[in-house]
C-alpha cells in the first residue's frame, strides 16, 4: 500500500505525546509545528532512530508519568534522554545544542503516523560543534 506524501505542517501548536504503555504524558509547545521533525546522527540518535520536532524546554509539561519517568545522560551532561521506565520508549530529550529546546519523539504524538510525512531530514549530530578543539 502507498502511503501518501504530505507537507508537515509548519503552525505552532502544543502537543501531546506518550510512550508506548501510556504511563508517561507530556505536552508541549511546538514553535514550528511538524515542520520541525529531522532526524540525527549522533551515537545515540543513530542507534534510537526516530525523527524529533522542536519545542521549547520551558513548555514541556509533564502531565503523568513522573515516577515513570527515567533520565539518561553521558559525556558533558548537557543533554538529557527521557524514557518510561515501564516500557523503555523514548518520549523526548533536552538538546546538547541548544538546551533551550527539547526534541520531542514524533512517533510519540498522538495521531501521529510517521510514515504518513515526506522525508524527515537529517541533521549532522556526529560532527557536532561542541565536540571540534579550537
Amino acid at each position: 500500500m502507498t502511503r501518501p506524501n504530505r507537507t508537515l505542517p509548519d503552525a505552532p501548536e502544543t502537543r501531546r505525546a506518550s510512550c508506548h504503555c501510556g504511563a508517561v504524558v507530556i505536552e508541549a509547545f511546538l514553535p514550528q509545528g511538524l515542520a520541525s521533525a529531522q532526524r540525527c546522527d549522533c551515537s545515540i540518535c543513530r542507534r534510537r532512530g526516530p525523527g524529533a520536532v522542536t519545542a521549547t524546554t520551558t513548555s514541556v509539561k509533564l502531565l503523568q508519568g513522573a515516577d515513570n519517568l527515567g533520565l539518561y545522560t553521558w559525556g558533558t551532561q548537557t543533554a538529557k534522554h527521557y524514557f518510561c521506565k515501564t516500557c523503555g520508549i523514548y518520549t523526548h530529550h533536552q538538546r546538547r545544542s541548544n538546551p533551550a529546546e527539547c526534541g520531542i519523539n514524533i512517533g510519540c504524538i498522538e495521531g501521529i503516523d510517521p510514515r504518513d510525512f515526506t522525508a524527515i531530514p537529517w541533521t549532522d549530530g556526529v560532527n557536532h560543534s561542541c565536540d571540534r578543539t579550537k
